[in-house]
């Protein structure tokens, strides 16, 4: 097996990473298994639509779905973590395919049980398998140059956009030639496909099950755990931010009386911001460490979206919102990283998973949240407050790590000491 790409060897760089050994065929096979993703919820949602002729019954199945996929995704990572990739997301990824077969049989004809529906919607959630850790985990295994690491990480940003992205596109295509438990299978297939593609890369055999006792171990995990108190706070934050968007331009145009086509292309504008914004930071040489500079990606998403709730009309909230999507893959990115470099390896895979729970769950609070203030607030307001909770945890994250708050204070020193034109400061690290 050939020896990782070193940084004496290797000039860090998006090139690089292309050409190494098994990583064009692990990111291909991780967007196809990861395709499922996008493509499921909305599937799911139409299938189960139609079967019950209630949107309550598709909105609490979806909604069962949801909750245990976010709510046991550390333990599906542990379950990598422990019998490693090729054994654990085998498993997973062929019950989840099973269970959403299943969830498509019974919902190919109208007068299914909602009570059939609700339980086949909760097991669905509990065997997605852990892709975007289990990824993240390889990246650490396949490089010893933690600049070419940053650079994968940026990619797979990029892989995870276009999921989200492709996956609504890819259903709609399918609802318009077949009916929508065609959907459902198609996710079965999608993932099914992809994380057999994805094991059997010769560089997911780099991810081991980890060696020693329990004990050992336990004391690994422990250490590990402690670390992910920064991360998971601007996670969370940032997931709050993107949940509030999506529901917050839907409000914006339904209030200036624009389309739904609108909505669509503006939350496509932030899905492009933020591809462009993953790309940019995984391209750069950061001088700053990782735990400065995320909690302030984190503050300047928060900042964004509260400055989108300013925007006179359409143009400048598109504008705003692509420069929030810009903040969204970096504060995420440097987060899993962070995760990563905090843990030992017999719990990376479960550092990237609460991460993801993280933003899952912010995205979630997001939704709820604004939800309830679009009642009783006006719009601007309702777009400051999840940008002021944005904020708020990345200073906790800050404020709760020592170096981080030595690191901001050099970094602001610099600035004023040497201008804003200054490329060392928060405003032009990058």
């Amino acid at each position: 097996m050939s020896t990782p790409p070193s940084a004496a060897s290797v000039r860090p760089s998006y090139a690089a990473v292309l050409r190494a050994p098994h990583v064009r065929r692990i990111l291909a096979a991780s967007l196809v298994a990861r395709l499922s993703y996008g493509t499921a919820p909305l599937s799911v949602m139409l299938a189960v639509t139609r079967a019950s002729g209630s949107y309550a019954v598709a909105g609490t199945v979806l909604a069962l779905f949801g909750a245990t996929t976010v709510l046991l995704s550390p333990l599906r990572a542990a379950f990598v973590d422990r019998y490693g990739p090729r054994r654990a997301l085998l498993t997973t990824a062929l019950l989840y395919a099973c269970v959403l077969c299943l969830l498509a049989v019974v919902s190919r004809r109208p007068g299914a049980p909602a009570l059939l529906l609700g339980a086949l919607g909760a097991a669905a959630g509990v065997f997605p398998p852990p892709l975007g850790p289990t990824v993240r985990a390889v990246w650490s295994a396949l490089f010893d140059d933690r600049r070419l690491v940053q650079r994968a990480y940026g990619l797979d940003a990029v892989v995870e956009e276009l999921t989200f992205v492709a996956g609504p596109l890819l259903v709609g295509m399918t609802v318009r030639y077949a009916p929508p438990v065609a959907g459902v299978v198609l996710s079965a297939l999608l993932v099914t496909a992809g994380t057999i593609a994805f094991v059997a890369s010769p560089g997911v055999a780099r991810v081991r099950p980890p060696a020693g006792t329990p004990a050992r171990l336990m004391r690994g995990q422990l250490r590990g755990v402690r670390g992910l108190a920064q991360p998971v706070l601007v996670a969370a934050g940032a997931g709050l931010a993107v949940g509030a968007l999506d529901l917050l331009v839907m409000a914006f145009a339904e209030q200036r009386g624009y389309g739904d086509d609108v909505v669509a292309w503006v939350l496509a504008a932030l899905s492009a911001g933020s591809a462009a914004g993953g790309l940019l930071n995984g391209a750069v040489e950061w001088r700053g460490s990782a735990r400065v500079r995320l909690p302030l990606l984190g503050a300047a998403l928060g900042l964004a979206v509260a400055a989108a709730g300013l925007a006179p009309g359409l143009g400048v909230l598109t504008a705003t919102v692509i420069c929030a999507g810009l903040f969204i893959a970096p504060a995420l990115t440097t987060s899993y990283l962070l995760a990563d470099e905090s843990s030992p390896a017999d719990f990376r895979t479960q550092a990237g998973a609460w991460v993801n729970m993280a933003v899952n769950g912010g995205i979630s609070a997001g939704s709820a949240a604004v939800g309830a203030l679009l009642g009783h607030l006006p719009l601007g307001w309702c777009f400051a407050v999840p940008g002021a909770v944005t904020v708020a945890a990345a200073g906790l994250a800050a404020g709760g790590h020592p170096r981080a708050r030595r690191g901001a204070g050099r970094g602001i020193t610099r600035l004023r000491r040497r201008g804003a034109t200054s490329h060392n400061g928060p405003a032009g690290e990058r």
